[in-house]
């Protein structure tokens, strides 16, 4: 087992920073029974976090702990991650110019150009706005955002873990979706040498980081899922799949219709509003892609709530 490229005291570090700016989110403790399952399980509802997703705590960790030129902060997103650098670009007063694909939901456009950022259109699928703010970075000088290929950012979304931690010390198990792998990464770096096995959730459709812990190393393969938004990175990179071969328990893979499912249950039986990609964890226990032991301890993560309200109602209705 090879040293952590993201160990523990850099995700307390960006814990320090980011308190006040970040919020601590709840959990909701169902016990045993939940969703027709002998395991005791809770949901961690990271979708109550600022801009919808765990994508702000990473965002703060960036613009408090580098220096911002006077271009400012760039990033390319699929939505999420783009939402929580202009929440946190704001917020610090900092000018941010968001790259998202043709694909991304209007909701999620609608709410960069909210919180103050510049949003430009950079291609059809979340691998050609990358490049098109690559681009841009060299050409202006701004600072590039990662959403998941900078240590900066796996530290910031790593306070989830230790969060988690604190609010549940007993846990077994947790789910936690996958798409670029930025959060899965931070969680399982901070488990890591713990008792809690960390467990992927990866659209069947979308399964860069399982391709990449099969392979190992990173690996493209092809994107489409109903949570590509999200979900949908081509290659998790080779920062990832470093932190995530010793430190993940494995992947799991789920169907569209598993997502939706549980898009469907999370409004249904909570009145949460929650896109695909927010949804995927849950899906994998609905569908049995996970399938946990008796009175296993499963912490579920739901991790995004920027949905397309007309969709989430034509699925519900």
């Amino acid at each position: 087992m090879t040293e952590n490229p993201v160990p523990r005291p850099m995700i307390e570090a960006a814990a320090q920073r980011i308190a006040g700016h970040a919020r601590i989110t709840p959990v909701m403790r169902l016990g045993k029974g939940a969703f027709g399952s002998d395991a005791d399980i809770s949901l961690k509802l990271e979708c109550l976090q600022h801009a919808g997703s765990f994508k702000t705590r990473g965002a703060f960790n960036n613009l408090l702990s580098l220096d911002i030129p006077a271009a400012g902060v760039a990033a390319a997103s699929g939505g999420n991650h783009g939402a929580a650098v202009a929440y946190a670009g704001r917020a610090r007063g900092v000018k941010a110019t968001i790259f998202v694909p043709e694909i991304s939901p209007p909701p999620k456009i609608q709410a960069i150009r909210r919180f103050g950022a510049e949003v430009v259109i950079g291609g059809a699928q979340y691998d050609d706005a990358q490049a098109a703010c690559d681009r841009f970075v060299a050409e202006t000088g701004a600072l590039k955002i990662h959403p998941f290929a900078a240590k900066e950012t796996i530290a910031g979304q790593g306070t989830l873990g230790r969060e988690w931690q604190g609010q549940e010390p007993d846990l077994d198990t947790v789910l936690v979706a996958v798409g670029g792998g930025g959060l899965i990464s931070g969680i399982a770096a901070w488990f890591a040498g713990t008792k809690v096995k960390v467990v992927g959730v990866e659209p069947a459709g979308s399964r860069a980081l399982q391709a990449a812990l099969e392979a190992g190393g990173p690996v493209q393969v092809e994107v489409a899922s109903v949570a590509a938004d999200s979900l949908g990175a081509r290659n998790v990179g080779p920062l990832v799949h470093a932190v995530c071969k010793d430190t993940v328990d494995h992947v799991v893979l789920v169907p569209d219709e598993a997502i939706t499912d549980a898009q469907v249950t999370l409004w249904r039986d909570f009145r949460l509003a929650v896109e695909p990609g927010g949804a995927a964890a849950l899906g994998a226990l609905l569908c049995g892609a996970y399938r946990p032991k008796p009175d296993e301890r499963l912490g579920v993560l739901v991790c995004g709530a920027n949905v397309d309200l007309g969709k989430l109602a034509a699925l519900a209705g």
